[in-house]
């Protein structure tokens, strides 16, 4: 039987939409704001199953306890942190995946993990709760929270995988896997696919194995013999990620990306490139002779930020506009599908400034 809304309830939802309305024209946001209530009127017009909005609804929840969460945190950058929940305390891995949480929040970083055991369990307990997220997802089984995040607020409960999976990749401004199964794959693959089609910012991606692993080297020859012979990916798609056994390797892989590269957004046509520290314009130089493959047309050149910027904003925390006014910018008409050629190009630049560490290279 379907259950009736009650009169109260009613004439509470039209009092609050009401209100909403009579504020919606001086909202910051009003314009989405008003899209997504068009949309969801069209969609009670529609003939949409039950089953379809109770969908809608836990979603709308997910994301809702989601952004609410994030919100204080997004001038941090944040590292997900996927692995096997199976692994247990006495394993090399585990032992690893605490020492790297340790290392990288070390350095200022946040980390972000399913709040499950295994491989989730030594980052929280590594990075403590004060530095982590858990983004956890109710199962039949695995499903409980680890106790080095259990209770806290950073604590996120998804009824979803495809939103808690949105919300990792979208605040994650790097990456790093260790051994797991179908869902670290899942992960893995995700992560790189959005990377290579330019769906998310460039953001290291580290997959990381304890000494003398064989894991991710056996996955990288999967990738090596079966995708790019068949052209199925470029050769170049391969710079999207690093593999090691190296701790210190993975935490300056993650730290060294933001070395000089800030971050990037798209302004009509043009990428535009914020960096931490100037170029110098023999430095421009070498870039366009070495990168000139993947400009459609035109140079790389030097940039202020451009009047379009504070209009264009990407939905990645990593682009969220702070203080980065002042920063220098590179600025180029990318051909959007080297992005194998972009990542190195990344490397080269954060190779290039002899500046000083940047005292906190986590804060945006």
């Amino acid at each position: 039987m379907v259950p009736q809304l009650s009169s109260q309830a009613i004439q509470k939802l039209k009092d609050d939409f009401d209100h909403l309305l009579d504020r919606l024209p001086n909202l910051q946001n009003g314009e989405y704001i008003y899209e997504a209530l068009l949309t969801m009127l069209r969609m009670t017009e529609e003939d949409i199953a039950r089953l379809d909005w109770k969908i809608l609804k836990a979603a709308l929840k997910d994301m809702e306890r989601a952004f609410q969460v994030f919100n204080s945190y997004r001038h941090v950058r944040k590292i997900a942190v996927f692995g096997s929940a199976r692994l247990p305390a006495d394993s090399d891995e585990y032992q690893m995946a605490a020492n790297f949480a340790r290392c990288i929040t070390g350095q200022g970083f946040m980390v972000m993990t399913g709040a499950g055991g295994g491989i989730m369990e030594a980052v929280n307990k590594g990075a403590g709760a004060e530095q982590s997220f858990g983004l956890n997802i109710q199962l039949p089984f695995e499903q409980n929270s680890n106790p080095f995040i259990e209770g806290d607020p950073k604590l996120i409960n998804f009824k979803y995988f495809f939103t808690r999976k949105l919300f990792f990749l979208r605040e994650a401004d790097a990456i790093a896997a260790f051994p797991g199964g179908f869902g670290t794959q899942d992960e893995a693959f995700e992560a790189l696919t959005l990377s290579q089609t330019g769906k998310s910012p460039p953001v290291p991606l580290v997959l990381i194995d304890k000494p003398g692993g064989t894991y991710w080297h056996a996955w990288d020859k999967y990738i090596q013999t079966e995708l790019i012979p068949r052209g199925l990916i470029n050769p170049e798609d391969r710079q999207l990620y690093t593999i090691t056994d190296d701790l210190q390797v993975g935490c300056e892989a993650i730290a060294g990306f933001y070395r000089v590269y800030h971050s990037s957004r798209y302004v009509g046509d043009q990428l535009v490139m914020r960096l931490n520290h100037d170029l110098t314009a023999d430095q421009v130089e070498t870039l366009n002779q070495t990168f000139s493959d993947i400009l459609l047309s035109g140079r790389i050149e030097k940039s202020s930020m451009l009047p379009g910027e504070a209009e264009h904003q990407q939905p990645q925390p990593q682009q969220v506009m702070d203080q980065t006014e002042q920063l220098p910018r590179l600025v180029f008409h990318f051909n959007q599908r080297d992005l194998g050629r972009l990542y190195q190009m990344i490397s080269a630049i954060n190779a290039m400034s002899r500046a000083p560490e940047l005292e906190h290279p986590e804060r945006k």
